[in-house]
């Protein structure tokens, strides 16, 4: 019970709801996901069963959203959940004034995340401290924009796609981009459709998993553990080096295939000539060697 899940989860559950299923379904306790969603998104969510939990951290690329945000009022969770906190008319918004204010946030930038958040403060998460009226300002952190493009202007309804990297929060782009037009924003709904390697048009919807899994089992329904990191080059190493790889042993590079000296701590999906996935190895530039860094097979 190994592998990766490209799940659509509906809007109206938590992500723990999603691995709570997958837990009950499988009878895996082992079960997480690579980034968690807002009860009120939809979209991916990719999920880690057995070991492949243990992949999710060297997973990359960008994640993209397709956001509606209501423009005219602000709320205390910058979505439609929370509590409205002030109101205005946003009727002389052009769309001209808001593709403007949207190109500031391209590029690599400086985010303040929503006080109802689950970013960690002095040990405690920011929304439940906000939820006690603990007054929460969180520390800005760099996130990084790649893209923003207005696909509907509908006053007072806004849509966009936003690609980003990972931590970054489209609730927070929605309200300030709502304080820079002067009328107050906040995000009406949001769906995620991309994330790293992972697309929404090939995930499972959440609420058919029960009947895909009776259906077609568990082994069809997986993907291989080294779907979530596909980005990694690869390397084949011959069996006879496959116990020093599954040991945790460092595989020194003439022993390893490699077309050029790679940069260290450079990491690589490392295979047997079988075509077994071994482990994922980081490169040591200081011992020439490949080192393991997390190992998924007990044998080739």
């Amino acid at each position: 019970m190994d592998g990766i899940l490209n799940i659509n989860k509906h809007s109206g559950v938590t992500s723990f709801y999603a691995i709570a299923l997958i837990r009950r379904l499988s009878g895996e306790r082992r079960v997480g996901h690579a980034g968690t969603l807002d009860p009120l998104a939809s979209g991916i969510q990719v999920i880690g069963v057995g070991r492949g939990t243990r992949a999710l951290e060297f997973m990359s690329g960008t994640k993209v959203y397709r956001a509606s945000l209501t423009l005219g009022a602000t709320t205390d969770t910058y979505d439609a959940e929370g509590k409205v906190t002030s109101v205005c008319d946003p009727s002389g918004v052009t769309l001209e004034q808001i593709t403007t204010a949207l190109e500031k946030f391209e590029g690599e930038i400086q985010q303040v995340p929503p006080a109802y958040s689950a970013i960690k403060q002095g040990g405690r998460r920011l929304y439940e401290l906000a939820r006690a009226g603990t007054a929460v300002i969180a520390p800005a952190r760099p996130v990084v924009i790649h893209r923003i493009e207005v696909t509907c202007w509908d006053s007072p309804t806004l849509d966009i796609e936003v690609e980003c990297g990972r931590g970054t929060y489209i609730r927070s782009i929605a309200h300030d981009l709502g304080q820079d037009l002067g009328c107050g924003a906040y995000l009406k709904a949001l769906q995620r459709v991309k994330d790293g390697p992972f697309y929404i048009d090939k995930a499972i919807p959440l609420a058919e998993l029960p009947e895909r899994v009776e259906r077609s089992g568990w082994q069809d329904t997986l993907m291989p553990i080294d779907s979530v990191i596909g980005a990694l080059p690869s390397v084949v190493i011959e069996d006879k080096y496959v116990g020093m790889a599954v040991n945790g042993v460092p595989l020194p590079v003439e022993l390893v295939p490699l077309n050029a000296e790679p940069s260290d701590g450079q990491l690589f999906r490392t295979y047997s000539s079988g075509g077994v996935f071994l482990a994922v190895t980081e490169y040591s530039s200081s011992e020439l060697a490949l080192k393991p860094r997390k190992v998924f097979a007990s044998s080739a």
